[in-house]
């Protein structure tokens, strides 16, 4: 699910729709509770309001959160009792997409003189842990 502008100040719950009318129909009472919940937790984070998607229910909060922060959110939605814990999907963050383009290379190999190839960069890359998860395209 995408959102229009995803930031990790949102929290994604994919859920079916009977449970995003259950859920939405006490919205002021989760949001008190989860800022309960981040407070016990000695968050900073705090959660402003929740919006209604196609697939499920956004939280939106006022800093990014922590990964403990994402943890106590999925915990208090998945105990709700007024909703089907079955039919509600892991608490994510929105991932977003970056694009790096590499236009050309205009430098050699040290010392070789060899022009430095898509194969090189792809093993640079998938050598550093700074890139895991990313794919090449061409």
């Amino acid at each position: 699910m995408t959102t229009k502008d995803p930031s990790c100040k949102q929290v994604i719950v994919l859920m079916n729709s009977d449970n995003m009318v259950k859920f939405m129909s006490s919205s002021s009472n989760h949001i008190i509770n989860i800022n309960r919940l981040l407070k016990n937790i000695k968050s900073e984070c705090k959660a402003d309001y929740i919006r209604v998607e196609n697939s499920g229910i956004i939280i939106v909060t006022d800093k990014v959160m922590s990964v403990l922060d994402l943890q106590t959110i999925k915990k208090y939605v998945k105990n709700l009792n007024q909703i089907n814990a079955n039919k509600v999907e892991t608490s994510q963050l929105p991932q977003p997409k970056s694009y790096l383009r590499i236009i050309g290379l205009l430098y050699l190999m040290k010392n070789i003189n060899i022009p430095i190839t898509l194969d090189v960069v792809e093993k640079i890359l998938k050598n550093n842990h700074i890139f895991n998860n990313i794919l090449i395209a061409s």
